[in-house]
């Protein structure tokens, strides 16, 4: 119903339609300055502003998350701007859950795609349970349609929650500390960090699996 009412509301109301444009517009143009900028002309209500941000990126699968930390670090610090990238990413996640849980596999893929989610599938049948945790360690990985994925998926919503927020926290603080000294002339040195860091992350947890498959295959022996 509220997804229904959110519909309405855009393709009947102007102002709202040309609104949710200016942001999908912002956000996909992948500049931290501009996102910046956007927050801060709300005043007092920036905040607000961009904890409804995030879950709306959550929505709208495949906008980028780390752009709204990156700006949140910048405007409010990297401590409280944390906090704020980490709680808000996580109702988003919350939300793409129950989204795909209750409307099913028909209404995810009208909200992402049906390619983009046969990949995710293909992701959590190689990692297992791991699959959440590694994907939210890496940042080229939609951290959107993995939550809508796991909410097609089995798995409770406890054991989804707590994963994301284990794989979610590292690298919103390492995003937040780096965004409070971002600047519109450092996205190359960002990306590098970004694809050092998700690698590092990746290996960690490869080795982990490996160990943990051997020990199954030696209990099995």
């Amino acid at each position: 119903m509220v997804l229904l009412a959110v519909l309405a509301l855009y393709n009947f109301v102007p102002v709202i339609k040309m609104n949710i444009k200016q942001v999908f517009f912002i956000l996909s143009n992948m500049d931290v300055d501009l996102v910046r900028g956007y927050i801060l002309g709300f005043g007092i209500w920036a905040p607000i502003v961009s904890f409804l941000l995030m879950i709306f990126q959550s929505v709208v699968a495949p906008l980028p998350a780390f752009i709204i930390t990156f700006a949140n670090a910048s405007l409010f610090g990297w401590v409280y701007g944390a906090i704020l990238s980490w709680s808000s990413a996580m109702v988003g996640a919350a939300l793409c859950f129950y989204i795909a849980r209750f409307l099913g596999r028909a209404a995810v893929e009208k909200l992402t795609s049906r390619t983009a989610l046969e990949k995710v599938d293909h992701f959590f049948k190689l990692y297992g349970k791991y699959a959440i945790v590694i994907a939210r360690l890496l940042p080229f990985i939609s951290f959107d349609i993995v939550s809508y994925a796991a909410g097609l998926t089995s798995m409770g919503f406890w054991p989804f929650f707590i994963a994301t927020g284990i794989g979610q926290l590292p690298a919103t603080l390492v995003y937040s500390y780096i965004g409070g000294m971002l600047t519109g002339t450092t996205k190359t040195f960002v990306t590098g960090l970004l694809i050092l860091f998700a690698v590092s992350a990746l290996m960690v947890l490869i080795k982990q699996i490996w160990n943990d498959k051997n020990k199954e295959v030696e209990k099995s022996v």
